[in-house]
């Protein structure tokens, strides 16, 4: 199996790059923070949000690296900015990846979850038996249905999950600009 790159350079602004835990630990913590707002309404932990989730959700991510999860931090002119994942889980298909992202309110309308996805989306068709990539997302959030539309993703019929309807994006190996 070809694993995804630990670290990835994306041009002179943008690195996507495994988490380090405990390094990343106090930006990380203040990013989110100053992004809960932005994040809200698509997040389901902002009511736990705190110092020892932060370390709990960075540990984990540091731990699952390679058990069907890469999750990056996105670094913008070196500063965390966000954060990105390839990840399955149980209702992902046996050929593909799903691929997530979030952004501090201040990286948002550059390009960068567009080049992130990009990015991720080539890593996981390195891997063996990886034919598709997907993002899902609920269907009112508009700023992360842009990302997929942008890059040639066909929309799919939307799915409940957890009482919320979803859009859903796939995009096979042979689409990939």
């Amino acid at each position: 199996m070809t694993a995804p790159s630990p670290r990835i350079r994306l041009d002179d602004e943008v690195v996507l790059r495994r988490f380090e835990d405990p390094a990343d630990l106090p930006e990380l913590h203040r990013v989110i923070g100053e992004s809960l707002d932005h994040l809200e309404p698509w997040i389901s932990w902002s009511e736990v949000y705190s110092p020892d989730w932060t370390a709990t959700f960075l540990s984990r991510r540091v731990e699952r690296w390679g058990h069907g999860e890469y999750t990056y931090v996105i670094l913008l002119d070196g500063s965390i900015a966000g954060a990105c994942q390839l990840h399955q889980h149980e209702l992902t298909p046996g050929d593909a990846y799903e691929i997530g992202y979030w952004l501090h309110p201040a990286a948002t309308g550059l390009g960068v979850a567009t080049r992130a996805t990009r990015a991720l989306a080539r890593q996981a068709f390195r891997m063996p038996d990886v034919d598709r990539v997907i993002v899902a997302h609920e269907v009112d959030n508009h700023a992360s249905a842009s990302v997929p539309a942008r890059l040639g993703f066909t929309e799919l019929p939307s799915v409940m999950v957890d009482g919320v309807e979803n859009r859903v994006w796939s995009l096979h190996r042979e689409a990939l600009v």
